[in-house]
């Protein structure tokens, strides 16, 4: 039997058509698939510890009125008296550098001190009132107009 090469041109055309059709309609599918795949898997390996909250303090040291900045010893005191006994399970204290724009526009650099506190998760509405009381106690023993404040979402395993 013979075929024109017309024939074979136009059998050829038809295949490659048909081919470029399955890639287009099955290419999303079965990226979509595998995308979705890719996202379910863990990034760093196996969650570990129970669901807790991270909450971290930031109380600055530097007073206004010409008033001295808050001390060590003034600042080990106040954790000592307000926060230890709420939460006596543990806690963590860094120092560190801060700057803060007060109300009246005024950079104020200082020394600083991030308190950390980890607590379970099911605590939050408790730990919440205990927390507001430290910062509001803070301000007002030494005048302050904040302690800054920032709470996270952790999986914590002692």
């Amino acid at each position: 039997m013979y075929v024109s090469k017309p024939h074979l041109f136009l059998a050829a055309l038809t295949a490659l058509f048909a081919a470029l059709l399955v890639l287009v309609i099955a290419t999303p599918a079965v990226h979509a698939t595998l995308g979705s795949a890719q996202r379910s898997a863990p990034a760093v390996g196996p969650l570990r510890g129970d669901a807790y909250v991270d909450t971290r303090l930031f109380f600055g040291t530097g007073r206004h009125n010409h008033q001295p900045p808050v001390t060590d010893q003034q600042f080990l005191a106040f954790v000592a008296q307000h926060v230890t006994p709420r939460f006596q399970s543990g806690l963590t204290i860094d120092k560190g550098r801060g700057q803060w724009r007060d109300r009246s526009g005024s950079i104020n650099r200082e020394r600083s001190y991030e308190l950390i506190l980890l607590y379970p998760a099911a605590q939050a509405r408790t730990r919440d009132a205990d927390i507001e009381e430290i910062r509001d106690a803070y301000k007002h023993a030494y005048g302050m107009e904040s302690v800054g404040r920032a709470d996270e979402a952790a999986r914590v395993d002692f």
